[in-house]
């Protein structure tokens, strides 16, 4: 969509939340390897940048071309930089593309970022009608409108249930499907009408937040795949880290921070010996130690009321052989439509 005659087109802007504190669990080496597997607007790779010498290196990734035009100008006095344009669940073999076997840090925000959220077009926000989007990558061919006009009921109930964690998810799917069948949803207008049509008023009226905001949630997840190859690409990461590497993840929900927490664990103590035999025989040796979590402080969520719901977290490869197996990303039995 093109910005209208006077108007000028939205900056690719991106506050990035606990920046310092993000950076410095990374503990950036100056000849070290990184990679910023979700460049966004660049300010966590500025920041990277800033800390590398001229012998270190940082590649960052993103799957959105404007965050990559954008972050590129940002980022261009830095000839120690590599921008990467992919999803941060490739990033294994994006990296041996370059040539890159082994990393000293790797950094995710799994934050929607600003720009996204507030350009209309994009379909991310619930509080303007904008068509019903919400690729983070404009060339793929899944979007949100496609879900909801093509999915299975019960599938788009599924999703709703277990990305959005919405208790109304059955009744929400039966009111898409309803809305579809006499005209197809097209904006995010649509989608919101079809979500208050679920819920009762008196429900809707004691949520503390907006009632379509889990459904968006839902939807987003599901259209970037951003939660069943999560897993899979942490361990993938935390392979390629050098000793004394560092994995560093920012998560904004439940779901992302739960699988983040679980993974770096089963990292951590991998072990599945029952607890009466007195030493390991199942070969299943820590990989890394776990580092401190962190949360905004007050004045952060103040200054950035987007960064209320951060978790970060990280962990620290240990001198030991790889000896974990790799899940394969995916839930069983589950097919992109």
């Amino acid at each position: 969509m093109e910005a209208q005659k006077g108007e000028k087109p939205v900056p690719f802007e991106h506050v990035s939340v606990m920046l310092k504190e993000t950076v410095d669990l990374l503990d950036v080496k100056p000849d070290g390897i990184y990679v910023d597997g979700t460049l966004g607007g660049g300010g966590h790779s500025e920041e990277i940048l800033k800390r590398l010498g001229g012998t270190g290196h940082l590649y960052g990734i993103d799957r959105d071309r404007e965050a990559l035009r954008a972050a590129g100008e940002r980022l261009k006095q830095w000839t120690n930089f590599t921008a990467l344009h992919g999803n941060f669940h490739d990033a294994p073999d994006l990296l041996k593309a370059e040539q890159v076997e082994k990393v000293d840090g790797f950094l995710l925000d799994l934050g929607v970022s600003s720009y996204q959220l507030d350009t209309a077009e994009r379909g991310f926000s619930y509080h303007v009608c904008a068509p019903l989007d919400m690729r983070m990558d404009q060339s793929a061919e899944l979007s949100a409108e496609r879900i909801v006009n093509t999915w299975p009921q019960k599938e788009i109930a599924r999703i709703l249930r277990e990305y959005g964690e919405e208790k109304w998810a059955a009744r929400i799917a039966e009111i898409i499907v309803e809305h579809r069948q006499r005209q197809p949803l097209q904006t995010t207008e649509d989608l919101v009408a079809c979500v208050d049509a679920a819920i009762p008023r008196a429900v809707r009226n004691k949520d503390p937040g907006h009632s379509a905001r889990r459904t968006f949630q839902a939807l987003r997840i599901a259209v970037n795949d951003e939660l069943e190859p999560l897993r899979q690409v942490l361990m993938e990461m935390t392979r390629m880290l050098r000793p004394g590497g560092r994995l560093v993840v920012l998560t904004f929900h439940s779901l992302e921070d739960r699988i983040v927490k679980q993974t770096m664990r089963t990292m951590a103590s991998p072990c599945e010996c029952p607890p009466r035999i007195p030493v390991c025989v199942c070969g299943r040796t820590p990989q890394v130690r776990l580092l401190e979590h962190l949360k905004p402080s007050d004045e952060e969520i103040q200054r950035n009321s987007r960064s209320h719901s951060a978790m970060l977290r990280g962990c620290e490869r240990l001198d030991t052989q790889w000896n974990l197996e790799i899940p394969d990303g995916s839930f069983a039995g589950r097919q992109r439509h």
